[in-house]
């Protein structure tokens, strides 16, 4: 089953994720990560990767095809894969389907993560931090006994910068633009599943089985 899982920061993909790999055998796929992979292990595409991250530049979109491609090949991906963080523009949409081909491989589904904004900044911006023991903790989710104060030490609880409701916000949006037409070129293909991505993480997946037809 090869899959792309679309989903803003904060809409749970991470756990869908882990819960189709438990099911299905199929690994998560981030771009990230098998860049930083690729270049780690010397690989042909991570040789010409490695410079351009190290400058923070773009890394051009044959490149990432070309490391997609390499990760696909490996022995993992027999059973098929979740795509997470690619593609991000309808060109390397493209190039993914040229590439597919080329494997003899072709999507199942794109399943898409669809959670309201105000929910997503709640989730995301109710994180804490203990800077002295690395605790975290959530102000709506998973509270301290004492509001602003670690449980363990006494220490005063942190907001990381990137999780203010300000930051967010702006990551949300980014992410809006980049995928919208996205979400169109794949329901032109039949191949879009919109979840609901608001509910108990169990409740979620069981919808995403349903979608794939594998509940």
């Amino acid at each position: 089953m090869n899959l792309i899982l679309f989903g803003p920061p904060f809409a749970g993909k991470g756990t869908q994720a882990k819960n189709l790999y438990a099911d299905f055998k199929i690994p998560q796929i981030s771009t990230g990560d098998i860049l930083r992979k690729a270049v780690r292990e010397g690989t042909e595409m991570g040789k010409l990767a490695g410079p351009l991250m190290a400058a923070g530049a773009y890394v051009p979109d044959e490149i990432v095809i070309g490391i997609v491609e390499e990760r696909l090949k490996e022995p993992d991906c027999a059973n098929g894969f979740v795509l997470d963080g690619f593609p991000r523009t309808p060109p390397q949409a493209e190039a993914l389907e040229r590439m597919l081909a080329r494997l003899g491989k072709r999507l199942d589904a794109v399943v898409s993560l669809e959670v309201p904004t105000e929910k997503l900044i709640e989730r995301g911006s109710g994180r804490r931090s203990c800077p002295t023991c690395g605790a975290v903790y959530h102000v709506y989710q998973n509270p301290p006994k004492r509001a602003g104060f670690c449980d363990k030490d006494g220490a005063g609880l942190t907001q990381r910068e990137d999780d203010k409701a300000e930051v967010i916000e702006k990551r949300l949006k980014k992410y809006e633009t980049e995928t919208a037409s996205l979400k169109q070129f794949y329901a032109q293909r039949g191949l879009l599943k919109s979840i609901d991505g608001v509910g108990s993480p169990e409740g979620i997946y069981e919808d995403i089985k349903k979608a794939l037809g594998k509940a």
